[in-house]
């Protein structure tokens, strides 16, 4: 952390950009979270940027879940959670040893190619995503996986609710409870495992929570003005720009 301590003014700047970030997409702009992860990653390095992220994810899901929580589909959550848990589970055990540069562009081609699939979609009436348990289970644990590894479930999930064809409050709200019970079961892992969640890391959460609040509720304006036909557009076209930024980073 003495990276950030003992760094630039532009080393706050992406910090304080990449916590406005996370606001932005809890409270709904979906697609952005994975410029925060690079920004982080950029002053941090990967997995010690993610116990800086993950307390500023868990408030911002209890920010979402305040709002959105009566849109909830417990179907949907039902379906994901346990195959999440599997997947943070797994990992967990192999995290450690994971080349993280080369999982993040693999990451972000296979988000790509989901996309595609997605556009495809969006425009061929003949076609539809399964809805069926099996589909919900490699989602479920690729999500939990990457939420592990570096934070990246979001674009995954958010693929899923598009796929299922939700309504724009539903997918946030779902989102928000789905993420805000997944980002809690992570913090033992975080504290005692790999040890990235600290009180130097706490500390610069707490400097970093105006932003967050900020995005929060610069978010919630935002969303309010997109249309529920135009929302899943949108949606694609946010989490095809997060996938390019990743993959250059």
């Amino acid at each position: 952390m003495d990276a950030l301590f003992e760094g630039s003014f532009l080393n706050w700047f992406l910090v304080a950009l990449a916590a406005f970030i996370i606001g932005l997409s809890k409270a709904g702009v979906k697609g952005l979270d994975m410029m925060n992860v690079a920004l982080m990653a950029i002053v941090f390095g990967g997995k010690a940027s993610t116990g800086v992220v993950l307390p500023l994810l868990c408030l911002a899901d209890m920010m979402a879940v305040r709002y959105y929580h009566r849109h909830a589909q417990w179907e949907h959550f039902r379906k994901l959670m346990p195959w999440m848990v599997v997947g943070i589970l797994v990992g967990v055990y192999i995290g450690k040893d994971l080349n993280e540069t080369v999982f993040r562009r693999v990451m972000a081609l296979i988000i790509i190619c989901i996309i595609v699939i997605m556009l495809v979609l969006e425009f061929s009436k003949r076609i539809s995503i399964p809805h069926n348990k099996t589909f919900a289970a490699v989602m479920g644990i690729t999500s939990g996986f990457t939420t592990m590894i570096g934070n990246l479930a979001g674009a995954l999930s958010n693929l899923y609710f598009l796929a299922l064809r939700m309504e724009k409050n539903d997918f946030i709200g779902t989102a928000a409870w789905l993420f805000l019970v997944i980002n809690l079961f992570k913090v033992p892992f975080q504290v005692f495992s790999w040890k990235n969640i600290t009180p130097a890391t706490l500390w610069i959460d707490l400097l970093l929570l105006p932003a967050l609040v900020l995005g929060f509720f610069g978010g919630l304006r935002i969303v309010s003005r997109i249309r529920d036909e135009s929302y899943r557009k949108v949606v694609i076209a946010l989490t095809l720009i997060g996938t390019v930024f990743i993959f250059l980073k």
